[in-house]
């Protein structure tokens, strides 16, 4: 039996912002632009993709689930997001290699650092 790997889904006040944030944030191209879901992908038949849904109520906690990216320059990177209007976070991870950014909904990512040889 295969099991494929199709999308994940963000709960959002509002789908259509959101979504169109993450994918100027990534790169991606929309695949669904209802508004109350709005979909994106790496590309237009390529998965996984990101599925924003329209929930009634904002985001309360941290989140249980977050996406981690490995940028080939983790400051440039990082400038590049808050200038899109992520922000810095602290969900108490201390001194780590890692930034931590929520997106406009605050919702939880991290930009990594450089992988280290093997």
């Amino acid at each position: 039996m295969a099991l494929e790997w199709e999308q994940v889904i963000v709960d959002s006040t509002d789908p259509v912002a959101l979504g169109r944030w993450w994918a100027a944030a990534l790169g991606w191209v929309v695949v669904d632009e209802a508004s109350d879901e709005y979909e994106i992908r790496p590309e237009r038949d390529r998965l996984p993709g990101l599925l924003f849904v329209r929930v009634p109520e904002g985001k309360t906690v941290k989140n249980r689930l977050h996406l981690d990216f490995r940028p080939d320059d983790q400051h440039a990177e990082v400038t590049r997001l808050l200038s899109l209007g992520a922000r810095h976070t602290d969900i108490g991870q201390g001194e780590q290699p890692w930034v931590t950014l929520v997106d406009p909904e605050g919702n939880e990512f991290c930009v990594l650092g450089a992988r280290r040889p093997s």
